[in-house]
Protein backbone atom coordinates (compact mmCIF):
# COMPACT_ATOMS: atom_id res chain seq x y z
CA UNK A 1 0.00 0.00 0.00
CA UNK A 2 1.65 3.25 -1.22
CA UNK A 3 0.73 5.61 1.20
CA UNK A 4 0.13 8.51 -0.98
CA UNK A 5 -1.82 6.51 -3.81
CA UNK A 6 -5.40 6.97 -2.79
CA UNK A 7 -8.21 5.22 -4.60
CA UNK A 8 -11.34 7.71 -6.16
CA UNK A 9 -13.33 6.80 -3.93
CA UNK A 10 -10.37 6.86 -0.91
CA UNK A 11 -9.72 10.14 -2.01
CA UNK A 12 -13.52 11.53 -1.84
CA UNK A 13 -13.95 10.07 1.35
CA UNK A 14 -10.89 11.99 3.00
CA UNK A 15 -11.88 15.29 1.19
CA UNK A 16 -15.03 14.32 3.04
CA UNK A 17 -13.43 14.14 6.42
CA UNK A 18 -10.87 17.09 5.70
CA UNK A 19 -13.75 19.25 4.84
CA UNK A 20 -15.63 18.06 8.33
CA UNK A 21 -13.10 17.36 10.82
CA UNK A 22 -13.09 17.07 13.65
CA UNK A 23 -16.35 15.18 13.41
CA UNK A 24 -18.03 12.43 15.41
CA UNK A 25 -17.74 9.05 13.71
CA UNK A 26 -21.64 9.02 13.99
CA UNK A 27 -22.10 11.96 11.92
CA UNK A 28 -19.71 10.72 9.68
CA UNK A 29 -21.60 7.78 8.83
CA UNK A 30 -24.12 9.90 8.12
CA UNK A 31 -22.42 12.44 5.89
CA UNK A 32 -21.10 8.70 3.72
CA UNK A 33 -24.77 7.58 3.60
CA UNK A 34 -25.65 10.96 2.44
CA UNK A 35 -22.59 11.70 -0.29
CA UNK A 36 -21.98 8.16 -1.14
CA UNK A 37 -24.68 5.97 -0.18
CA UNK A 38 -22.48 4.05 1.97
CA UNK A 39 -23.58 1.86 4.68
CA UNK A 40 -21.70 2.47 8.17
CA UNK A 41 -19.53 -0.69 7.99
CA UNK A 42 -18.12 0.76 4.55
CA UNK A 43 -17.56 3.88 6.16
CA UNK A 44 -15.81 2.31 8.97
CA UNK A 45 -14.21 -0.02 6.69
CA UNK A 46 -12.89 3.00 5.17
CA UNK A 47 -11.95 5.36 7.79
CA UNK A 48 -9.66 1.92 8.83
CA UNK A 49 -8.11 2.36 5.35
CA UNK A 50 -7.19 5.92 6.13
CA UNK A 51 -6.26 5.46 9.58
CA UNK A 52 -3.58 2.89 8.50
CA UNK A 53 -2.01 5.09 6.74
CA UNK A 54 -1.86 7.79 8.90
CA UNK A 55 -4.20 10.41 7.50
CA UNK A 56 -6.71 10.21 10.33
CA UNK A 57 -7.06 8.98 13.70
CA UNK A 58 -10.59 7.72 15.55
CA UNK A 59 -10.19 8.64 19.10
CA UNK A 60 -13.11 7.75 21.06
CA UNK A 61 -15.12 8.41 18.44
CA UNK A 62 -14.12 11.53 17.35
CA UNK A 63 -12.58 11.53 14.11
CA UNK A 64 -9.18 13.62 13.92
CA UNK A 65 -6.98 14.50 11.11
CA UNK A 66 -3.41 13.50 11.25
CA UNK A 67 -2.13 14.49 8.07
CA UNK A 68 -3.29 17.84 6.55
CA UNK A 69 -4.45 17.88 3.14
CA UNK A 70 -1.74 20.33 2.09
CA UNK A 71 0.61 18.18 3.47
CA UNK A 72 -0.52 15.07 2.26
CA UNK A 73 -1.20 16.65 -1.51
CA UNK A 74 2.92 18.02 -0.83
CA UNK A 75 3.74 14.59 0.28
CA UNK A 76 1.70 13.06 -3.14
CA UNK A 77 3.91 15.67 -5.47
CA UNK A 78 7.16 14.34 -3.74
CA UNK A 79 6.09 11.12 -4.56
CA UNK A 80 4.99 11.99 -8.53
CA UNK A 81 8.62 13.69 -8.96
CA UNK A 82 10.66 10.91 -7.68
CA UNK A 83 8.93 8.31 -8.89
CA UNK A 84 8.86 10.16 -12.30
CA UNK A 85 11.67 12.82 -12.74
CA UNK A 86 14.09 11.49 -10.64
CA UNK A 87 12.81 14.21 -7.93
CA UNK A 88 14.27 16.77 -10.12
CA UNK A 89 11.75 19.45 -10.61
CA UNK A 90 13.33 21.13 -13.15
CA UNK A 91 13.53 18.22 -15.39
CA UNK A 92 9.31 18.12 -14.24
CA UNK A 93 8.92 21.64 -15.08
CA UNK A 94 10.58 21.32 -18.40
CA UNK A 95 8.46 18.52 -18.99
CA UNK A 96 5.28 20.28 -18.54
CA UNK A 97 6.23 23.51 -20.82
CA UNK A 98 6.80 21.64 -23.55
CA UNK A 99 3.92 20.54 -23.85
CA UNK A 100 1.78 23.44 -22.39
CA UNK A 101 2.79 26.66 -22.72
CA UNK A 102 2.91 28.50 -19.11
CA UNK A 103 0.93 31.86 -18.52
CA UNK A 104 2.66 35.43 -18.28
CA UNK A 105 1.08 34.95 -14.25
CA UNK A 106 2.22 31.59 -13.93
CA UNK A 107 5.96 32.38 -14.69
CA UNK A 108 5.05 35.72 -12.24
CA UNK A 109 3.83 33.36 -9.68
CA UNK A 110 6.83 30.87 -9.79
CA UNK A 111 9.30 33.56 -9.75
CA UNK A 112 7.65 34.75 -6.73
CA UNK A 113 7.60 30.87 -5.34
CA UNK A 114 11.53 31.08 -6.21
CA UNK A 115 12.39 34.49 -4.29
CA UNK A 116 10.33 33.65 -1.24
CA UNK A 117 12.25 30.12 -1.06
CA UNK A 118 15.55 32.03 -1.75
CA UNK A 119 14.57 34.72 1.23
CA UNK A 120 13.81 31.75 3.89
Amino acid sequence: MEPYKLGEMEQKFADLIWQHAPVASGELVRLCEKAFGWKRTTTYTMLKRLCLRNLFVNENGIVKIRTTKEDFQAAQGEQFLKENFDGSLPRFLAAFSRRKKLSGREIEELRQLIENYEEE
